[in-house]
């Protein structure tokens, strides 16, 4: 098994599983289904085609830099008519950062690996208005699994973010990590597993997701110099006595 590690963070991001027209809400982390939509079109996908390759890697996400929830409000009109419709809510994620796992057979994991650095369309944040402002490829860890990968991943935090939480040598982050599949381990449901992106009949399945925390080393922690030992007394006369 490999592991790829994806950064995203960006201005704007929005991971809504339960949109309606009027109402766009977005989700604290990444979904599988964004996720997987962005590798998707890496790879220069079709819409309608089979993707049960990509469903079926194991999903996990850090939480390097929560954000902030904004809510916007767009108008617009219909195409044929002309009138205008139902002024609708828009939610996104600001200044938010997060790491990304996917986990799966080796050879598939190379190849998106290299679909991310030459992506076949642009990849985006959840919507097409949100763009990555930085590459979304990391690395890919070999024989290693999720936890042990987003564990040992350095922290991405904006460095203003960094510098805010300076006092603490270890920072804790959230990750939500999918359970595997014939597991017991106990969990939340989520309703984002991509089963078809074809746009006449899009359909998303069940998965079990458990959230953990890990401490990860925080860069601009004051570093602690070793206290210098003080010399022993010393009188240059000692030797001198009794002479």
């Amino acid at each position: 098994m490999s592991v790829l590690l994806l950064r995203l963070a960006g201005p704007l991001q929005s991971w809504g599983s339960a949109a309606r027209f009027a109402r766009r809400t977005t989700e604290s982390a990444p979904t599988k289904s964004g996720v997987i939509g962005l590798l998707a079109a890496a790879q220069g996908r079709d819409r309608s085609e089979d993707l049960s390759d990509l469903a079926a890697l194991r999903f996990g996400v850090r939480i390097d830099q929560p954000g902030t929830r904004i809510r916007d409000y767009q108008t617009a009109h219909h195409a044929d008519t002309d009138k205008s419709m139902p002024v609708s809510e828009r939610f996104y994620l600001s200044d938010a950062v997060f790491v990304a796992a996917v986990e799966g057979d080796g050879d598939l994991i190379d190849e998106l690996y290299r679909a991310l650095r030459a992506p076949a369309y642009l990849p985006y944040l959840g919507r097409r208005s949100c763009p990555p402002s930085k590459p979304v490829e990391l690395t890919v860890h070999i024989d290693t699994d999720l936890e042990e990968a987003l564990a040992r991943e350095r922290w991405h935090a904006a460095e203003w973010y960094q510098r805010r939480l300076r006092r603490e040598k270890a920072v804790p982050l959230e990750v939500i990590v999918e359970s595997r599949s014939g597991g017991d381990d106990p969990g939340d449901t989520l309703r984002d597993q991509p089963l078809s992106f074809d746009p006449r009949h899009r359909r998303y399945g069940l998965r079990t997701v458990r959230s953990t925390n890990v401490r990860v080393p925080n860069p601009l922690a004051p570093r602690v110099t070793a206290r210098r030992t003080p010399p022993p007394d010393h009188d240059p006369a000692t030797a001198l006595k009794g002479v």
